[in-house]
């Protein structure tokens, strides 16, 4: 299974939200779309919710998270 490119949704501006990860310039958060889906919304109530998302924007999200995570190092003890 290959992972998504999310290079095109996933923005990052150091004057947007303190340089957060960002979907398509616009002021949400990847952090805000994994909180709303750890909570329990689900990916059809988020888009209600945000009319101005699309189901691609929300697995761009889960994609850079599982990338972030790949890239995660953690040092032996």
């Amino acid at each position: 299974m290959t992972i998504m490119d999310y290079h095109n949704i996933i923005t990052i501006e150091p004057g947007k939200r303190s340089g957060k990860p960002c979907i398509r310039g616009m002021r949400i958060t990847v952090y805000d779309i994994l909180e709303y889906l750890a909570g329990g919304m689900t990916e059809a109530e988020i888009l209600e919710d945000f009319s101005e998302l699309t189901s691609e924007d929300i697995k761009a999200c889960l994609a850079f998270a599982a990338d972030r995570e790949k890239k995660l190092f953690v040092a032996p003890l």
